[in-house]
């Protein structure tokens, strides 16, 4: 495959490491890649990223070209929808050339001048890398708290800018997650402080303005649970809420009390999951207590013990309760079902309910910034993979919908042109597995089209079926895009991750490949001109299906992955590890090690042929460290025995994420895109 190229891969040195336990022996030759400041490993992963560019260096046009075929679809002078809060108009704008957002606001009325209260462009003038989130306005409308990361491991520093003098205050926090929840006061900040090894946000801290030292309010003492602070939408009450992957415990304080002690809502139990809001004189509860797929409840201020709970919206067994969004006079519910969302309002006052209707059989729709309880329109978001991103204003009285804002694409898109189908493959043991697939009409189901087929399946998140403009670039170039809606999401009911994690993590991958083996049989390509990918622990997903059933796909991208499991899970020092036992096991007991390791993609690599790979990654991640796939790359290289392509690219300046800019991050789908394309033979 790369012979037009006479170049050697890097080969990486051996250094045997003995990793062992429960009498269990592992020779572990690249561990000595786990070191960042390491000379020779930044020498190594050069020599990686030199290697790229030699092997690709036919499709060197071709990469600018889908860069700046992607680049011009975008609206660069572009405005989100404002929204209203405590009397201003809220939004955000980009300008023609500029990386990153303006945000802004109106007083009043979107005819009012405008007012920048941070403009992004402007703090990461100098930085290869910038990331600013968590904007919190103080209820006084006078004072901007907001987090900023010029490094990509996520650590932010929360600064404090006086919007009636544009000026800076002294105040600096460091070692937080980016959000800060402001106190009635205008003068009292909490926000969640991360462990500075392991990046666990493990306590709340008060922030007094002007004073140098915080307050610790609250220490998550418990290593598989993070913390974090938030406001009931009401703005009456300040939340402290600490969630590991199965159990949770929420903390309240009056917000005009921002001295006194928070007090325990309901104390934790195992498998109990509950999250908290206010309206008027009552607590809304949602959780999975004796409902898998949850339920809402509510109870009274003062009894906010489980006892007290009333329920409101029984559990279902074939719907999901997703999320709740509470007006004066509506209640809004978020809900899957059959691997749909839907949206549901409840009129409090007439007790009398509709559901918004929508069309497509594959789309996403879900409730967008509300944050005035005293409304009658519901903002709301809805894509499917052919409508581009759109916001619409519902008015839950009359049930009028109108259209705010529809994603433009520059050049000339016309959804027409493609088509969008929702199928089911059968799982090895007969499950249905939702696929959400796009093509342009001119798609041949002849068996011989190019597809990428797309997976995650983990940690409950669902892969919804939305609009990519980037996308476009593979589908007008005759590709079919898929996702495989696989268990360990909860595309299809909160069982549906149950069944897709621990000890059932395998399904994950045996659903992804037989997805992929449907595709084949329904003629929408074959193994030649299959490819798939996933990022994070979609990457595992890739490692193990390259271990099982490498002769099923012509090439595999893997980003970010998380592919060096045990080990991983056995290092309670990086970052993120302690709270995710509950997902993959902890490997200290027996029966997790022996599984984990049984499907982790590093421990499995062997002597045989492997697909055509691209593996990406970032110096500075902070979820998925960048010696896995350093060190999976390096042992794929000694063990193949094929001369498919094997490629690692690492981001010397970015981490999990990628790249922070809203161009810049193109150049990395530019380079999957190119690698997918020359293997296709579609060089233009």
């Amino acid at each position: 495959m790369n012979d037009q190229v006479d170049v050697k891969p890097p080969v990486a040195e051996k250094i045997a490491k003995e990793l062992s336990i429960h009498g269990d022996k592992r020779i572990d030759n690249y561990y000595w890649m786990n070191n960042r400041e390491d000379p020779k490993v930044l020498a190594w992963l050069n020599a990686e990223n030199a290697y790229l560019d030699t092997i690709l260096s036919p499709e060197k046009k071709l990469r600018e070209k889908l860069f700046t075929e992607m680049k011009s679809r975008i609206k660069e002078t572009d405005m989100s929808v404002p929204y209203l809060k405590n009397g201003y108009y809220y939004y955000t704008r980009y300008e023609e050339g500029k990386e990153y957002p303006v945000h802004c606001r109106k007083k009043g009325s979107l005819e009012a001048p405008e007012e920048v209260i941070l403009n992004v462009n402007e703090l990461a003038a100098g930085h290869a890398y910038c990331q600013v989130a968590g904007l919190s306005v103080s209820p006084d409308t006078k004072l901007l708290a907001y987090g900023i990361d010029t490094v990509s491991r996520r650590r932010y520093t929360i600064r404090i800018k006086n919007l009636e003098t544009n000026e800076l205050l002294a105040d600096e926090i460091h070692e937080t997650t980016a959000g800060s929840t402001w106190a009635s006061d205008n003068k009292t900040l909490f926000y969640s402080r991360k462990d500075t090894v392991t990046l666990r946000a493990d306590r709340i801290m008060r922030h007094s303005l002007g004073v140098a030292a915080d307050k610790e309010v609250y220490h998550e003492a418990d290593e598989t649970f993070d913390v974090a602070v938030s406001k009931t939408k009401s703005g009456k009450y300040i939340i402290i809420n600490s969630e590991s992957t199965l159990s949770s415990e929420s903390r309240i304080l009056d917000a005009s009390k921002p001295n006194d002690a928070f007090r325990i809502f309901h104390p934790r139990e195992k498998d109990m999951l509950y999250h908290v809001d206010h309206r008027d004189d009552k607590f809304y509860i949602t959780t999975n207590w004796n409902a898998l797929n949850f339920r809402l409840m509510e109870t009274p201020l003062d009894k906010t013990s489980r006892q007290n709970w009333k329920e409101l919206i029984p559990n279902r067994s074939d719907v999901l309760l997703e999320g709740v969004e509470l007006f004066k006079e509506f209640t809004v519910l978020e809900e899957r079902k059959g691997g749909l969302t839907q949206i549901r309002i409840i009129n409090d006052k007439t007790h009398t309910e509709k559901y918004l209707p929508f069309s497509e059989t594959a789309y996403t729709a879900s409730v967008s910034s509300n944050p005035e309880m005293d409304s009658k329109e519901l903002r709301y978001n809805y894509t499917s993979m052919i409508t581009p991103n759109s916001v619409y204003d519902y008015n839950m009285e009359t049930g009028t919908s109108e259209l705010k804002r529809q994603q433009e694409v520059l050049g000339g898109y016309d959804p027409k042109d493609y088509a969008t189908e929702r199928l089911f493959a059968t799982a090895s043991d007969g499950t249905k597995i939702p696929v959400s697939i796009v093509y342009k009409k001119t798609f041949e189901k002849n068996g011989k089209g190019p597809l990428l087929l797309y997976g995650y399946g983990s940690y409950g998140n669902s892969m919804d079926a939305t609009f990519s403009s980037t996308r476009l670039s593979l589908l007008d170039r005759g590709f079919a895009f898929a996702i495989a809606h696989v268990r360990g999401g909860q595309e299809m009911g909160r069982q549906w991750y149950e069944d897709g994690k621990m000890f059932k993590k395998k399904n994950t991958f045996t659903d992804f490949i037989a997805v992929a083996k449907f595709l084949v049989q329904q003629h929408y390509t074959d193994s030649v001109h299959l490819y798939a990918m996933g990022g994070s622990a979609g990457g595992l997903l890739m490692g193990a299906v390259a271990n099982m059933e490498p002769a099923l796909f012509n090439g595999i991208v893997a980003q970010v992955p998380f592919v060096d499991v045990v080990t991983t899970m056995l290092d309670e020092s990086i970052p993120l590890t302690t709270g995710e036992f509950d997902e993959w096991g902890n490997p200290k007991n027996k029966d997790s090690y022996d599984y984990m390791k049984s499907y982790s993609p590093y421990d499995n690599v062997e002597r045989k042929a492997y697909p055509n790979m691209l593996v990406t990654t970032g110096l500075h991640d902070s979820q998925v460290q960048y010696w896995e796939p350093a060190k999976w790359v390096a042992k794929l290289r000694e063990l193949k025995t094929d001369h498919h392509l094997l490629l690692l690219h690492t981001n010397m300046e970015a981490g999990h994420g990628g790249a922070s800019g809203r161009f810049k991050s193109l150049e990395e789908v530019a380079l999957e895109y190119s690698f997918l394309l020359k293997l296709e033979g579609k060089e233009k």
